[in-house]
Parts: C-alpha cells; structure tokens; sequence
C-alpha cells in the first residue's frame, strides 16, 4: 500500500490558465484618446491636466490608427523652433507614431512585462478581436504584481 498524499490545492494558487494574470484585468478602461485632425496645443493641454503622457489616436470609427505621446510632442516643439513656426498649426497626424504595437487583452502580465523591457515602451494599447479596448502601462503591471505576490507564479 502506497503513501496517499492528503495535501489539498494551496490556497491562492492559480489555475493553469492563469486567468487571474491577464492583462484585462489590470488595463485601464476609460481613456483619453484623440483623434488624427486634433490640434496639437488641445493634445498638450489635455495631456497636462489629465496628468498623462500620451494617448491613443482613433478615427471617427473608433478604430486605432496611432498614439501620440509626450515624445511626439518634443518633436513638435524642436521643429516648431527650427522652422519658425507656430505649435498650434499642427495636427495629431502630423506626428503620432502610426506604427502601434497592441497587446491582448488575454495576454498575462507577463508577457506584458516582457514586452516592455523588449521595446521600451511605456504603454500598449489593449485590444480584443482587433478593437481598441484598453491600455496597459509598466504601473498597471507593477499593481498587478504586488496584488498577485503571494501567488504561485510558475505556469
């Protein structure tokens, strides 16, 4: 007769799926965003008094199209002076990456983190079936981290 283990499942040990790792879980839900035609003084000021450094850029169909961050208005600022030009005159498409990396939202959080230090980036953009649907940032990775730290995090 063999040893029979009595030792139930440890608490707080997460399932194979590791659902409660996902990244929907730890996005950001209501954003900021803009739209291509947006002047970019109404993009610097909404980004000071929301408190951010970029957003998503969308079209009248809601569809992802860019972002516009507070490197892209470096940009704005350095060719403003160089050209002798005003930074109102500008739009959003006139400088916003248009090549955006997305994540999924089933994607877990570390892929997430591993994707960050991979491009530097300090935001993607979530989406679910190719519809922007959220934003992760490196903080949202790291809340998610210190929420899970008595977690098992082997998959």
């Amino acid at each position: 007769m063999g040893i029979k283990s009595f030792v139930g499942k440890r608490t707080g040990q997460v399932s194979s799926s590791n659902q409660a790792f996902q990244v929907k879980d730890f996005m950001t839900r209501k954003l900021v965003t803009f739209n291509p035609d947006q002047g970019i003084t109404t993009v610097m000021e909404t980004l000071l008094k929301q408190r951010i450094t970029g957003g998503p850029v969308v079209n009248e169909k809601k569809e992802l199209v860019g972002i516009i961050s507070d490197t892209d208005l470096m940009h704005v600022i350095g060719d403003s002076r160089y050209h002798n030009m005003p930074v109102g005159d500008r739009k959003v498409s006139d400088y916003m990456s248009k090549q955006v990396d997305t994540i999924e939202a089933e994607a877990d959080i570390f892929e997430a983190a591993t994707r960050f230090l991979k491009t530097g980036h300090r935001r993607f953009p979530v989406t679910e079936n190719g519809t922007l649907i959220g934003q992760i940032s490196r903080m949202d990775v790291i809340i998610a981290a210190t929420k899970l730290k008595g977690e098992d995090w082997q998959k």
